[in-house]
């Protein structure tokens, strides 16, 4: 996702024989009032009773950004032009002395947060016009620097305070205190260490740096009190502020609410979200909460309310301490109505019902989803999908084998060998090397059909090993190795040593390489600027990938975003820079060694050799299912996308039922509409919704921002004006759609958003009757991804999900390959689209198969960036996406399939060693698509440097077909082939980077 595609899209859609008006924008989105970009969000509006050389007024703005005085404003006439002869008196947060020169009677406006956008468009830098003198210098002179002379001038009247949308106001929680309500607040209460305030969830804390008017004119405590109906979840928050000291520890306890009649909602109904709650694993935590000096925290808080609840008015009350301050009680007084709330009231995201959804373990579990199948136990033999991990004494694998056969397209009798030795963990000392090791065979324990666990203990030399493991149904081996020093050691080197077979270890990726072959040798070091920890290695049909980590692993930030948020550097294995990783190929084995290099261990040190691995393929590939689903990415009139062929939609965001990126909660009525219609028309709908970053038109955002960083990830703020005007600063600005205003924030890489995210899931594909998913770039890792694949199936018969990346090779983000950074993923996902900054034009064979296809890992794909090489693509079952870019248009292709029978074919890749088409060239490769005794289409591609003639050497048999009576048959594709035929044994002239499809029969 280096650029989104998805203009935003006003056109009139036909849905059925109803049309949506003309220009029609989204309901959440409203009409400016003004031009924002030349004036600024924000104004006062002035009533000037008649015309005057100068004229004289103090506005009490009581604006939240910390220095107005180096803000520009801009004061316009009735007319609507700009005022030149302005002079500005004292500015401060409090308020703003002005005089201005008024021509005529009537409204004037004050703009006084202009700003200044320059860059991308999608990454805007913005900030504020300073302060520019324009007015006439002998109009200064009259008017004078006196300001006690200016009070004497005729005033103009404030009227009211505008913004250029409702949602770009400034809330009254935004309205700052003035220095002299602030001092009276703290006259009142001068001894008090901390100060609570009661909110409501209409009034969320917007400023956590001051205190707003409201709170500052009515005072701290109060009674909280809100109605809601039976069995919604009501949110509220109490607004904690440490006037003269931090406050360490804040702490939360509620009690029964009763009505007057005996009715109790009771205590286990509450929570607290920002004390603790269930993490994005689904295991509980709790967080410690301070309150530093002069900040405001709010504590949101949450009730359950029973269905059962009979209406009327429950009392009770909450507490709050802290260490070493007094305990404060908050009284509550919830009204109970007669009606019930549908599914918690969560159909209304501004009711912030939602926020319990923080807390969800929805689809947290270790069942299966398809096409896994449970794992096999038998003793030390783990059996999954085409895959058979047999485990050592030590716990490691001794050896992985595979039986996905080289078509990718089924199983094979005979398994693959994907090791030709055990793995072992390594200590090196003065006495010589010494294997981790058990006396005892690991036991193996069942969590549920999709993971097991097992344990192992032992030594390796002089340091005791304990092996925790466990194997997932996808093939996902998670090892946590802890090593402990019983005694002061001197160590030479600590290392993995990983001998794959040397038939398998025919291409690598990753630890600084692209995709291609298996280097004879190779080394590399730790560096925090990459995002490298590991490596793919493997040939189509088996393959193992391995990351080496430690304890305090943490999922970097991604596209764009690396360096704000990088690999944190495992101090096992990267020890002070003295590790890597060496590959060298041998005879019959090609070595994998992870050393960490010589250190000196203390008595009861322990050292954390963590590993994950993965064992490829993780299922077979469908090229009939592949070929039957035709994707046309982008928003638009449904019988027109049915004609040209699609079925599948991908809607974008930025679209009118999809406008603000990744919240695609505020349209439900349109997306509802037009999904129905796609089904009606036999078609299916998928949407763009990630979390790698979330809009600002979310509800629930300045509730994430009182969570500190647990949600949204800590940056230098800037960006959209909105994010700068309402954030409180600490954030990372991330994508803006320019058309619609929409804003977003970088989220953290693992967070309590992603239990609200497959919550959110569950919502659409209950009430909005979503298909499947459109992934740009993710920001989530696999535990998040398999929940995503358990809802959508529970909803759905056969979701869909794709994922796009633009490359990720580049310094921005780390030289991470895209398909190592989101291999996890690929069990739960059913296609690629790769994508932006992909070079599909200079790259090898190898690349296109393991960096862009997919198929070694189960999957098939799709092309971009610069809508692809379609020759090339055809060896893979490649094309690229209607309605992407003008140029991207496989409907050519899509005509040429349906009369061969694509679907009907087995599809033979160039990389299967009996594949019935060869050229006997490495640079230009055969595709077969085999309906056996009938036809074959050969799709051809060259990566000579030049033109070039080949003869294929076909084994007709496998075809089922007779050499006599063949020819080969080029059928005309507009900007692809033109018609042609050869016969077997013509020499087929193949322009450079191009080939053909031939249809033999």
């Amino acid at each position: 996702m280096r650029q989104r595609h998805g203009a935003w899209i006003l056109a009139g859609v036909l849905l059925g024989t109803a049309t949506w008006a003309s220009a029609q924008a989204p309901a959440s989105l409203q009409p400016l009032r003004w031009q924002a970009a030349e004036l600024g969000n924000h104004r006062y509006l002035l009533q000037v009773d008649g015309p005057a050389s100068a004229v004289h007024v103090v506005i009490p703005w009581r604006r939240r950004d910390t220095h107005p005085e180096q803000v520009a404003v801009i004061v316009t006439g009735p007319d609507g032009k700009v005022v030149s002869n302005v002079v500005r008196g004292p500015i401060s947060q409090a308020e703003g002395e002005l005089v201005f020169q008024a021509g005529q009677a009537g409204t004037y406006a004050v703009y006084y947060q202009p700003y200044v956008s320059k860059g991308r468009s999608n990454y805007p830098t913005v900030t504020y016009a300073p302060p520019r003198d324009t007015a006439d210098a002998a109009w200064l002179r009259k008017v004078g620097a006196d300001a006690r002379a200016w009070r004497k001038l005729p005033g103009a009247k404030v009227l009211r305070y505008e913004a250029v949308d409702d949602f770009d106001a400034y809330t009254d929680m935004e309205r700052t205190a003035t220095p002299a309500e602030m001092k009276a607040l703290l006259s009142a209460h001068g001894n008090e260490a901390l100060l609570l305030f009661p909110e409501s969830r209409a009034n969320p804390v917007r400023m956590f740096d001051a205190l707003p008017e409201s709170w500052a004119t009515r005072g701290p405590g109060g009674t909280l009190s809100d109605r809601v109906l039976r069995g919604e979840y009501l949110s509220f928050q109490v607004g904690a502020w440490a006037p003269h000291a931090g406050v360490a520890n804040l702490r939360v306890s509620f009690g029964d609410l009763h009505d007057a009649d005996g009715g109790v909602i009771p205590a286990s109904a509450f929570t607290c979200f920002n004390l603790g709650g269930v993490d994005y694993t689904g295991q509980p935590f709790n967080a410690r909460m301070d309150v530093p000096l002069g900040r405001v925290q709010p504590l949101w808080m949450g009730v359950d309310v029973p269905v059962s609840a009979r209406p009327g008015v429950y009392r009770g009350e909450l507490t709050v301490s802290a260490d070493g301050v007094p305990a404060q009680t908050v009284p509550l007084s919830i009204t109970v109505d007669e009606g019930q709330a549908v599914a918690h009231g969560d159909d209304d995201p501004p009711r912030l019902t939602r926020l319990r959804w923080l807390n969800s373990t929805l689809a947290q579990d270790d069942s299966v989803v398809k096409p896994f199948t449970p794992i096999a136990v038998k003793g030390s033999t783990l059996g999954i999908l085409g895959r058979v991990v047999v485990l050592g004494r030590s716990g490691l694998p001794a050896q992985i084998t595979s039986r996905f056969n080289e078509r990718m397209t089924g199983f094979a009798d005979k398994p693959v060998r994907l090791l030709a030795a055990p793995m072992r963990l390594l200590v090196e000392d003065a006495d010589g090397v010494h294997a981790l090791a058990s006396k005892l065979a690991p036991v193996v324990q069942v969590d549920g059909p999709g993971k097991v666990h097992w344990q192992a203990g032992g030594t390796a030399g002089p340091l005791q090993g304990q092996v925790t493991a466990s194997l997932e149904a996808d093939g996902t081996l998670v090892y946590a190795i802890a090593l402990t020093a019983s005694r002061a050691t001197s160590l030479r080197d600590i290392r993995l040593e990983l001998p794959i077979d040397r038939e398998v270890a025919k291409y690598q990726l990753g630890l600084g390489r692209t995709g291609d072959r298996a280097p004879d040798d190779f080394r590399w070091k730790w560096n925090v600027e990459n995002n490298q920890d590991g490596a793919w290695i493997g040939t189509v049909n088996a393959g193992l990938e391995f990351h080496l980590r430690d304890e305090h692993y943490l999922r970097p930030l991604n596209t764009n975003f690396y360096h704000q948020q990088p690999l944190r550097m495992p101090l096992s294995w990267d020890n002070g820079g003295q590790g890597g990783v060496r590959l060298h190929g041998e005879s019959a084995r090609y070595a994998v060694e992870a050393f960490s290099g010589p250190r000196i261990m203390k008595a009861g040190e322990t050292l954390h050799y963590d590993i994950v691995m993965r064992v490829t393929p993780f299922k077979t590939i469908k090229p009939a299912e592949h070929f039957a689903e035709r994707f046309f990415h982008k928003y638009g009139d449904l019988d027109a996308i049915k004609a040209d062929g699609a079925n599948v939609v991908n809607i974008h965001h930025a679209t009118p039922i999809n406008p603000w990126i990744n919240y695609p909660f505020l349209e439900p009525q349109a997306m509802r509409a037009y999904i129905d219609a796609a089904h009606q028309r036999g078609m299916r709908v998928k949407i763009y919704d990630t979390v790698r970053e979330v809009s600002d038109r979310a509800p629930e955002l300045p509730m994430l921002e009182s969570l500190g960083h647990e949600v949204i990830s800590s940056g230098k703020g800037g960006g959209f004006p909105w994010l700068q005007e309402h954030l409180d600063g600490d954030y990372i600005a991330a994508w803006h759609v320019p058309e619609n205003r929409d804003a977003a924030v970088i989220n953290a890489g693992q967070s309590r958003w992603h239990n609200y995210y497959i919550e959110g899931l569950d919502w659409l594909a209950r009430n909005m009757g979503i298909d499947g998913l459109y992934l740009d770039d993710v920001a989530y890792d696999r535990t998040t991804m398999k929940r995503v694949r358990k809802v959508l199936q529970a909803r759905r018969e056969q979701p869909l999900i794709d994922l796009h990346s633009a490359s990720q090779y580049n310094p921005r983000d780390g030289y991470i390959n895209s398909a190592l950074l989101y291999m996890e993923l690929f069990p739960y996902i059913d296609r690629l689209w790769f994508g932006e900054e992909f070079d599909y034009e200079k790259t090898s064979p190898a690349y296109w198969l393991t960096e862009i296809s997919g198929i070694p890992y189960g999957l098939m794909g799709e092309m971009l960036q610069n809508d692809g090489n379609p020759w090339r693509g055809m060896l893979f079952g490649m094309t690229n996406r209607l309605g992407w870019s003008p140029g991207s248009d496989p409907r050519g292709l899509w005509s040429l399939w349906d009369k061969f029978g694509i679907d009907k074919a087995e599809m033979i890749g160039w990389w299967v060693h009996d594949t019935p088409v060869k050229t006997a060239r490495d640079d230009v490769l055969a595709t077969s698509y085999v309906r056996k005794g009938q036809k074959t289409l050969i799709a051809l591609a060259s990566w000579a440097p030049r033109k070039t003639n080949v003869k294929l050497a076909i084994d007709w048999k496998a075809l089922g077909l007779s050499a006599g009576k063949a020819k080969l048959v080029a059928m005309p594709v507009e900007g692809f082939q033109p018609a042609a035929t050869f016969l077997p044994g013509d020499a087929i002239p193949i322009e450079p980077g191009k080939g053909w499809l031939l249809v033999v029969e």
